[in-house]
């Protein structure tokens, strides 16, 4: 009998927990969405389209 209480609040505290971190979350989402990011930065003339690592790195293997 002991073992099921245990088990029931160790389940009942995951559940508490995911929800707290679910709602936090939510928070912190709507918090990014109200909050107005600058424009970027215009790419400076003869810069490559595509500055990315992952492109040199094809370009590198190739």
């Amino acid at each position: 009998m002991e073992t099921i209480v245990l088990i029931a609040v160790i389940v009942l505290a995951i559940a508490i927990a995911m929800r707290w971190i679910h709602l936090l979350n939510a928070q912190h989402d709507a918090r990014i969405a109200a909050h107005h990011f600058s424009d970027p930065l215009p790419r400076p003339p003869g810069l490559p389209d595509d500055t990315r690592r992952r492109a040199h790195r094809a370009d590198a293997d190739g």
